[in-house]
């Protein structure tokens, strides 16, 4: 049967409809670009990968900070910001657009996503603060009030109500295959709408590909994988987007642009099945609670440095692929999991996500044993248990093996807690000094525990979480300069075609580096695509 086929022609097309595309879009409609958007994904999941995050967003001297008494300057993020990514001798494009990042949050980020109605929590969170390397030296974690799923809807609400959002088409269920060129030059795509027999071209005078990274791909997540970290581990967790399969990388390179840095990947060291999982191997990406002991797959304490989150996310993950079985296990007892367990993104932080202030400051103050309580019910990789021995029980049990010994995985906790016990005479512990400096900032203060030891009777049940390696972002992608504009490998850019978001590294193909500051990743889609626009804008 000869498939049915639409045919679309605007100014400009984009591909993908996450925060980068929508940001493209909506600073384009005040050009009058005839702009058709091009959306792999169902209208209800409009926003990609941003709408499921927690919305947190890297943010240089904003007046949240100066009201909290952080001093802050772009001096001072791109020193914290190239310590953390060790840019190689080569990596001059991403480090002009980390200059261009730092220099411009406040502008381009803050204040412009203020004007479009997003508003933040106003207590900057602490981040990445860095171990072997500095990182944040001060807090620049700003959370987006309402979650990632606001921020997509605040920005929405404004394609909707802009006075040429006639000149905006979007169409969902379109799954792009290919560009189209003539003389070197882009202009349009092809492809196919998924469960209809149906054909589809669009054509522009420049496109735009915001199709996000590859981590939703974890068989070419492997094949890229950072060779500083040896083999991927059997068990990988995808916490990225269900289509972020590179599939538009692999064009883009066909028709002669450049892709850099993909072996370079932010995972995270604390996934987790999904209860409810939407896609193979389906992952959540918990806040490993500070106070916990993060151990190995066979229960022994990391040392000589013991993993704590919120120092440097690529160490842990360094640190657990160094093992013979890279997956391990974060043991605390309820009263710390009520206080501290998180779990990153939108869907299991509801107070935050609807606006309840309310409920969240009591979460805050009093803990969410209810988040507790549906992780240790429905998360196959959480036991409980009321002693040591029956926690080792329950922990083999999950994994099959007998890696666990009871007897050595009590002298493991109470070491810790001796550790604890010992704090005002001997701080020498780094886990310890991560503790002290978390409660001495009023901002994390409330969510750490104060020095509680895990086998404190009046503290129980115990808890016992398995952990895996979770795909998330690519910290590498398409080479764009700092029109977004995409590059082939002799540094020129391809006539009609850009690149914005996770899908260009969040900037140049690898803004980034080695290591992100977090939250750095939302706020790139909007600079990406904020440049994309300004440079589309001036063209005749």
């Amino acid at each position: 049967m000869q498939k049915n086929s639409h045919k679309y022609k605007g100014d400009v097309v984009i591909i993908g409809g996450g925060i980068a595309g929508i940001v493209t879009a909506l600073e384009l409609l005040d050009s009058g670009k005839r702009i058709i958007l091009l959306d792999r994904d169902n209208i209800s999941r409009f926003g990609g990968l941003a709408r499921e995050a927690f919305g947190g967003i890297f943010i240089v001297g904003s007046p949240d900070q100066r009201r909290l008494g952080i001093k802050d300057s772009p001096e001072r993020a791109f020193r914290d910001w190239c310590s953390f990514a060790e840019f190689g001798p080569d990596d001059l494009t991403q480090k002009m657009w980390a200059e261009h990042y730092v220099n411009n949050s406040l502008s381009g980020i803050y204040y412009w996503l203020k004007k479009h109605a997003v508003r933040f929590f106003p207590v900057v969170h602490w981040v990445e603060k860095g171990l072997q390397r500095q990182g944040n030296s001060v807090p620049r974690f700003h959370m987006v009030w309402g979650t990632g799923k606001y921020l997509i809807e605040g920005l929405v609400n404004a394609l909707k109500n802009h006075p040429q959002k006639y000149n905006l088409a979007i169409y969902f269920g379109h799954q792009v295959d290919g560009l189209t060129t003539t003389d070197g030059k882009v202009h349009g795509c092809f492809g196919t709408i998924p469960g209809k027999n149906e054909t589809f071209v669009a054509e522009g005078e420049q496109v735009v590909v915001a199709t996000g990274g590859i981590c939703g791909n974890l068989d070419l997540v492997r094949r890229n994988w950072h060779k500083e970290f040896g083999t991927p581990p059997d068990v990988l967790l995808n916490g990225s987007h269900r289509y972020a399969d590179g599939k538009l990388h692999e064009e883009v390179q066909r028709i002669g642009g450049l892709l850099t840095h993909l072996d370079k990947q932010w995972n995270y060291a604390a996934g987790i099945h999904h209860p409810t999982p939407d896609r193979h191997l389906h992952g959540l990406s918990l806040v490993p609670p500070k106070s916990a002991l993060w151990t190995t797959f066979d229960g022994k304490r990391f040392q000589p440095t013991p993993l704590v989150t919120g120092t440097d996310t690529r160490f842990l993950v360094s640190e657990i692929c160094k093992q013979s079985q890279k997956y391990s296990w974060m043991i605390l007892n309820w009263k710390i999991a009520k206080k501290e367990l998180a779990v990153s993104g939108a869907e299991f932080n509801e107070a935050i996500r609807d606006k309840k202030l309310i409920t969240f400051l009591r979460n805050i103050l009093l803990g969410n044993p209810k988040l507790v309580k549906k992780l240790a019910a429905e998360c196959k990789d959480i036991v409980v248990a009321n002693s040591v021995e029956e926690l080792a029980l329950k922990m083999n049990g999950i994994t099959n093996q007998t890696d666990i010994d009871p007897v050595k995985l009590e002298a493991e906790i109470k070491n810790f807690d001796q550790i604890l016990e010992n704090r005002k005479k001997d701080d020498s512990d780094f886990q310890l000094q991560v503790l002290k400096k978390a409660r001495s900032y009023r901002g994390e203060r409330a969510r750490v525990s104060k020095f509680q030891k895990i086998l404190d009777k009046g503290a129980f049940p115990l808890i016992a979480i398995r952990t895996f390696i979770l795909t998330r972002k690519s910290l590498g992608g398409i080479k764009t300069d700092l029109e977004s504009r995409v590059l082939n490998d002799t540094g020129q850019p391809i006539h009609g075609l850009y690149a914005v978001g996770e899908a260009a590294g969040f900037g140049g193909g690898g803004i980034h580096g080695l290591r992100a500051l977090e939250g750095t990743f939302l706020g790139s889609c909007i600079l990406t695509g904020q440049a994309a626009a300004r440079s589309i804008k001036g063209k005749k």
